[in-house]
């Protein structure tokens, strides 16, 4: 995965992080903002200091993940069909969140987003006959039927984990705490797992052939 790709694939993510500190560190401004171009689309038409933050962050990540979509169409570039999950997503739970003033439904999002992945790695081989992960990884490794299937009940666990952690840290900790973990949280562990993902590889890829000796 290039370097591109990647802050291409976490930029809204980190724009929801800076949008939401900085109207966070500046409450006044972001509630007068919000109310002003986000007050139609609010009940009342109001938006408090203590909303304001998590309101403008989540319309922001709303345009920013339908955005990527337009880039990847006029790139004439695959829409992956993750990513439309992920529209649909934002689209509706930052509607209600910004319509009803509630942080609650956003914070559902990643929820729901790492237990698609982990329902969609979890039925390929029953529904496609072949795992996601030897689909995407086959031309590069060589492993047995085993180690696939090890990886991919990895990767369920994985996805159905980080899931399960988002909730507990959307429900005990504050909205900011919660902000703070959707970014450094989300992609250090996701980081972190990767890690031990190729170090398990490592121990089962075939031996390479001795070069000969020339002659």
């Amino acid at each position: 995965m290039s370097g591109v790709k990647i802050l291409f694939d976490f930029l809204p993510v980190a724009l929801f992080f800076v949008v939401f500190k900085y109207a966070d560190a500046h409450k006044a401004w972001a509630a007068s903002f919000a109310t002003g171009h986000l007050g139609f689309l609010i009940g009342g038409g109001v938006v408090g200091e203590k909303e304001a933050p998590i309101l403008l962050a989540t319309a922001v990540v709303i345009v920013a993940t339908a955005a990527q979509v337009v880039v990847l169409k006029l790139l004439r570039r695959n829409v992956p069909r993750m990513l439309w999950v992920s529209l649909g997503l934002v689209v509706v739970l930052g509607a209600l969140t910004i319509y009803l003033k509630s942080d609650t439904f956003i914070k559902w999002k990643p929820t729901l987003l790492y237990w698609a992945f982990a329902a969609v790695i979890a039925l390929a081989p029953i529904v496609a006959g072949k795992g996601v992960l030897q689909a995407v990884m086959g031309g590069q490794f060589e492993l047995p039927a085993e180690v696939w299937k090890r990886l991919t009940i990895a990767w369920v666990v994985f996805f159905a984990a980080m899931g399960a952690l988002n909730l507990w840290v959307a429900y005990t900790l504050s909205t900011g705490a919660w902000v703070n973990f959707k970014l450094f949280g989300g992609i250090g562990l996701l980081l972190a797992f990767m890690v031990g993902q190729g170090v398990y590889l490592t121990r089962h890829l075939p031996d390479e052939p001795d070069e000969p000796e020339p002659g």
